[in-house]
C-alpha cells in the first residue's frame, strides 16, 4: 500500500495530472469524430479534485438520469475508469451513429444500449492509449459495462471500490458539440500505487 495520499499527489502534479486528462480526453474527441464521421469540437476540459459527494451535484443533481461505462483498468496500471454522459446527450450520440434508425425517446432500446458501449469503449480506449503512450507503461482496459441510472447510483460503484483511497476524485469534464454540446465526464480512479508509478514514469520526483 503507497504511503501517498491522493491530497499530496494532486496538491504537487495537479499540472501534470491536468495535462494527461488534456491529451488523453482530446486524443477521445479524436476518436469520437472518427466514428461520427463528422467534426467534433471540444472546450478544454475542466480538470478536478472533488469529493465523491460533489461529483453528482456537478452532473446536474445525483437524481440527473446519465449513461455511464464503466470499465478496470490492469496492467502497469490498476484501477477503473468511467465515461458519463446526460441521457439526452447519450440518445443524440447514437441517432448521430445508426444514422436515424432507431426511434427518438422511450426506453434505450438493445440496439441503441449496443451502440452507446461501442462508443464509451471507443472514447475509453482512446483516452487509455494517451495515458500509455504518455507514461510508457502498460494499460489494459476490460470489457465496458454500461448503465443507464441516476448519477447518485451510478457513482456509488467507484465510491464503494475505491473509497478506501480516500474521498476525492480526479474529474474530467469535456464539453464537446457537433450540432449540439454535449457533456461528457471522464473519471479516471487509479490505485495509489499506480499514481507513484505515472509520476515516476514522467520523470517526476515523488514528495510524500
Amino acid at each position: 500500500m503507497s504511503d501517498l495520499s491522493l491530497e499530496q499527489v494532486t496538491e504537487n502534479y495537479y499540472d501534470v495530472l491536468k495535462e494527461i486528462g488534456n491529451i488523453g480526453a482530446g486524443n477521445a474527441m479524436t476518436a469520437l469524430a472518427q466514428m461520427l464521421q463528422c467534426k467534433v469540437d471540444m472546450k478544454v476540459p475542466q480538470v478536478k479534485l472533488m469529493e465523491f459527494s460533489e461529483v453528482g451535484d456537478m452532473m446536474g443533481g445525483e437524481e440527473q438520469v446519465m449513461v455511464g461505462v464503466f470499465l478496470g483498468v490492469e496492467g502497469e496500471i490498476t484501477g477503473s475508469m468511467m465515461f458519463m454522459v446526460e441521457e439526452e446527450s447519450a440518445r443524440h450520440l447514437i441517432q448521430k451513429i445508426t444514422m436515424g434508425m432507431l426511434p427518438e425517446g422511450g426506453e434505450f432500446s438493445e440496439m441503441g444500449l449496443s451502440a452507446m458501449q461501442e462508443v464509451g469503449n471507443i472514447i475509453t480506449g482512446a483516452y487509455l492509449n494517451s495515458l500509455s503512450t504518455l507514461t510508457n507503461l502498460k494499460v489494459i482496459p476490460t470489457p465496458p459495462a454500461l448503465t443507464v441510472d441516476m448519477a447518485g447510483a451510478i457513482l456509488s460503484v467507484p465510491v464503494i471500490q475505491f473509497g478506501i483511497f480516500g474521498d476525492k476524485i480526479l474529474l474530467i469534464q469535456s464539453q464537446f458539440y457537433d450540432e449540439i454540446e454535449l457533456d461528457g465526464y471522464f473519471i479516471l480512479i487509479p490505485d495509489m500505487e499506480s499514481y507513484e508509478k505515472i509520476l515516476t514514469a514522467l520523470g517526476l520526483p515523488i514528495v510524500s
